[in-house]
């Protein structure tokens, strides 16, 4: 990691207070940063910050003892030892700041500014996880490649995917979520992306954002620092993305299913092999490539289509995009299916929106036997989510679904949505007003409410802790 206690303290405007016992000085070399006190390694950096359930100040003098060669704080040793009674004289050397979290934010940044390789930042409202695993399983036939791990998509998130860059990378992918305006912008000073990638401009976060006019706005900050000479991927699909003509004099690269002809990269000749994904051709400007899609579901397709869109533009081949995309496997909770000895079980209980629920809707209707949607409530709708709540409720009414389970207090308008839609012989439309009373109601009519054999769609908000529902499922 080609970073110093000295840079660390510049990029952070905080003060360093080198101690004699570690022997660190501003030219130390540091080999990792973390916001977590077991992470802490030999040689390594903590930040200590005051969360909601801890406060990290508290493990200072167990992270010198780890190893630690520096702690960036915002609290005085003689303040840590009146609050937690942590000895100061058991300190190392640390950086004094003003705020811990906006010091690991300018340090990701800093460190970001030191690295040459191509970064690429995917933002969306549906399909940023599964795109940013398409990129970076395609971009890996040629590059050794960092992504994003996990949920570390937020302004947390971000810099520490970003200080996890070493020496034997040779690109970057980088996941960017937000909830609310300027957030991107902080996301995308930090990232600097060279190549940006937005998937889509869906219905989420609305609460915030307000409008698809509003989401697109918070979305596109993206560009605000892009590098001078940076690239931008959209879907062409999209309606709201092919309004953009223009990104800092020049034309953004569109990809898709070839329903529009921005698209110079695009799907077509598309054959459903059901759960199993897709067979598709692939088109380029001046050639064509066979592709395997390994995940079901036209939006796999096109998520499929961005990373060749951007694989391109990295100087990838054809057959090294179609080698990539075979390749590419679901993470947990995002389209991942699992396979009992009772059910087929699509698990994508991650994070739910109306245009996510129809995805995985569609999904579902591509399973054989009877077929059975849990749908849980959809987070950050604001004013609309009723009606939202309700047309995908419709929707799962006439999308094949043979029964539909409701869960949650927002998920009543769901019900009802699929009570006043359905028309189809034999399905039935059940309502739990919460994950407990499902799980009671599994525990006991299991084999009633879940035949042998069926396919099973589990999906909602993350705040819905669905996870337990899939966890259930495994188990029986």
């Amino acid at each position: 990691m080609n970073l110093t206690v000295g840079e660390i303290a510049e990029a952070c405007g905080g003060k360093l207070v080198l101690s004699a016992g570690n022997h660190v000085t501003d030219g130390t070399g540091v080999d990792s940063v973390t916001l977590d006190s077991r992470k802490v390694t030999t040689g390594g950096v903590f930040v200590a910050s005051v969360g909601e359930r801890r406060d990290g100040h508290e493990f200072i003098a167990q992270v010198f003892s780890a190893g630690a060669a520096l702690v960036v704080t915002e609290k005085t040793p003689k303040q840590v030892e009146t609050e937690w009674g942590v000895p100061a004289d058991l300190w190392g050397s640390y950086v004094l700041v003003e705020n811990s979290l906006q010091a690991l934010k300018e340090i990701g940044a800093f460190y970001r500014s030191k690295l040459s390789i191509p970064v690429v930042g995917i933002t969306g409202s549906v399909g940023k996880t599964s795109t940013k695993e398409f990129v970076a399983g395609v971009l890996s036939e040629k590059y050794c490649v960092l992504k994003t791990d996990g949920n570390y998509n937020n302004e947390l998130g971000v810099p520490l995917t970003l200080l996890r860059i070493r020496e034997e990378h040779e690109a970057a992918v980088i996941e960017m979520g937000i909830s609310d305006f300027g957030e991107m912008h902080r996301l995308s000073r930090m990232a600097k992306p060279d190549i940006c990638v937005i998937t889509n401009i869906g219905q989420c976060h609305l609460e915030n954002l307000k409008s698809r006019e509003g989401i697109l706005k918070a979305k596109s900050e993206i560009f605000d620092y892009m590098s001078e000479d940076g690239q931008v991927c959209l879907n062409g699909e999209d309606d709201m993305l092919r309004r953009i003509t223009d990104v800092r004099g020049r034309k953004p690269h569109f990809f898709g299913l070839g329903g529009d002809p921005c698209e110079e990269v695009y799907a077509a000749d598309i054959v459903s092999r059901g759960l199993l994904g897709s067979l598709a051709t692939m088109y380029f400007p001046n050639e064509a490539v066979s592709v395997e899609v390994p995940q079901p579901g036209r939006h796999m397709v096109i998520n499929a289509a961005a990373a060749a869109c951007v694989a391109r533009l990295l100087g990838l081949s054809a057959q090294q995009i179609a080698e990539g995309i075979k390749k590419v496997r679901p993470v947990d909770g995002r389209n991942n299916l699992l396979q009992t000895k009772d059910y087929v079980i699509i698990d994508d209980c991650y994070n739910a929106n109306p245009v996510s629920m129809r995805s995985a809707l569609d999904l579902l209707a591509l399973s054989e036997g009877f077929r059975v949607a849990i749908l849980g409530d959809m987070f950050e709708l604001g004013e609309d989510s009723d009606r939202l709540h309700t047309q995908v409720g419709a929707y799962a009414a006439i999308s094949g679904a043979d029964r539909i389970i409701c869960v949650g207090e927002n998920s009543r308008h769901m019900y009802e949505g699929a009570l006043e839609a359905s028309g189809q012989p034999g399905q039935s439309i059940l309502y739990f007003p919460d994950k407990k009373h499902l799980l009671e109601q599994l525990s006991v009519r299991r084999e009633e409410l879940l035949p042998g054999g069926c396919s099973i769609l589990v999906k909602a908000s993350h705040g819905m802790q669905f996870s337990e529902v899939i966890g259930y499922l495994r188990q029986a």
